[in-house]
């Protein structure tokens, strides 16, 4: 994830072996000859051991997003008789999606240069050993290249499962199944690429990543992504039966809740760990990650009592996400009050489409992954660009331009909106043609959790 321009994300460092200097010969007065001078090579950078541990830490905060976090989140949304259909596509899609990973996505993505759409290499994790090593962004630092696909896979993971909060309630299980696997290799490892990957030349550094463009920890990668994929597969699967007629309310709000929590703390390593090394760095965006969902939450609730309603523990958790997704790209590109900014805007704008403009519209997102997800990863990948003024507390320099950055932060979401729609969309339509797409009406009226699983979540 990069921080700033001079940021770097996965290129490894070569090791290079430490060499001892060659020893003097003395001689006898008569035929001495000179001693040839000690040529010693520099020794290959050791991982340091406190940023090794945090950034495990990191990984495994990820993962406690994914489960239980996601699924109680999205879990404690569907109705009753969904609940058990949810966790068990966010449990699969996530173990997949780390088999994938391992197989050819990191190669796909980071294994080596190629060019700016994919990387080409270390399939199946050929050549990688436990002394393997890739570079963070000081000089001379690297933590073990095993540890930095952990994480990365937990990205990739989480990524495939947040686009299914938008299907829920009608996708077979099949069909999540195959979608997973195209979008992943179509979608998710090329944009990964181009936004993170820095080659050892112009033709072979990522896209995205060759602009300059600010994206600390997935704003492009994983929300705009998730959002966009959600919405198309919205179109493609079709809307829920009963949609805008039946009653569709969150059957546990108290799971919810206890999902966001997890989230919230999850994404602290999300952030965080972005940084690559237990320093300042990850101390700025853990605290923007403090603040800017603090922000969402107050800001989504008032926005709920703004347009005539009352501010409701659903509104608060909502807001707690659309803070934490817009100030992912922008956690260490942004001062604590740019990202109470970022969280405040986010809290409203997303409220808003929620709430009064996705209703008039009439398509069926069906938790609201684009509404947040898509709305705030816009939001908080365009506005990095304002966050890091010296104003509110960014990193830039004197010699930032505001009006390119913000050019270039235009572009970049460009290309991810635009990727991901046409991907997603082969993705869903594969997946449809494959499986049928979604359950049949009977099973759909069932519930998903008995007509898919033959298992129900609460038996009493």
């Amino acid at each position: 994830m990069t921080k700033g321009e001079n940021m770097t994300f996965a290129k490894k460092i070569a090791a290079g072996a430490g060499a001892a200097g060659l020893a003097l010969f003395a001689a006898l007065p008569a035929w001495a000859q000179e001693a040839a001078p000690a040529v010693a090579e520099a020794a290959a950078p050791t991982p340091d051991k406190g940023d090794t541990a945090w950034m495990m830490t990191a990984t495994v905060l990820v993962m406690a997003m994914i489960v239980p976090g996601l699924a109680l989140f999205y879990g404690g949304l569907v109705r009753t008789k969904n609940m058990a259909s949810v966790l068990t596509q966010i449990l699969a899609v996530a173990a997949l999606a780390m088999i994938l990973w391992v197989i050819y996505g990191y190669g796909l993505a980071f294994g080596g240069d190629a060019n700016w759409l994919i990387s080409s290499g270390k399939f199946f994790l050929a050549g990688v050993t436990a002394d393997s090593t890739v570079a963070t962004f000081t000089d001379g630092v690297v933590i073990p290249e095993f540890v930095f696909i952990a994480f990365q896979m937990t990205f990739s993971a989480i990524t495939v499962a947040l686009v299914l909060g938008g299907l829920v309630e009608r996708m077979k299980f099949s069909a999540v199944m195959v979608f997973a696997i195209v979008w992943l290799t179509i979608v998710y490892y090329p944009i990964a690429h181009m936004v993170w990957y820095l080659g050892g030349d112009e033709a072979s550094t990522g896209l995205i990543f060759g602009w300059g463009a600010l994206d600390f920890a997935g704003g492009t990668v994983v929300h705009i992504n998730a959002g966009i994929a959600a919405l198309v597969g919205g179109f493609i699967i079709g809307k829920r039966r009963g949609y805008q007629k039946d009653i569709m309310a969150p059957h546990s709000l108290t799971m919810t809740l206890i999902g966001t929590g997890l989230l919230w703390v999850g994404w602290f390593g999300f952030n965080a760990g972005s940084a690559l090394e237990a320093n300042g760095s990850a101390g700025l965006a853990l605290i923007n990650t403090f603040t800017a969902t603090a922000a969402g939450v107050l800001f989504w609730m008032l926005t709920e009592r703004a347009l005539g309603h009352k501010g409701s523990l659903l509104g608060a958790c909502s807001g707690a996400i659309a803070g934490l997704v817009a100030v992912t790209p922008a956690a260490g590109n942004s001062g604590p009050f740019g990202a109470i900014l970022l969280g405040a805007i986010a809290g409203i704008v997303c409220c808003w489409f929620v709430m009064k403009a996705k209703p008039k519209l009439g398509f069926d997102d069906s938790l609201d992954v684009f509404g947040i997800h898509g709305i705030g990863g816009l939001i908080g990948s365009v506005l990095t660009a304002v966050t890091m003024l010296p104003a509110l507390g960014g990193p830039a320099g004197d010699d930032y331009v505001l009006g390119s950055q913000l050019w270039i932060q235009i572009k970049s979401v460009g290309v991810a909106v635009l990727w991901s729609a046409a991907g997603s969309a082969i993705a869903f339509t594969i997946a449809k043609a494959v499986t049928g797409g979604r359950v049949s009406e009977e099973v759909e009226r069932e519930g998903l959790d008995l007509g898919e699983h033959g298992e129900r979540a609460y038996n009493y």
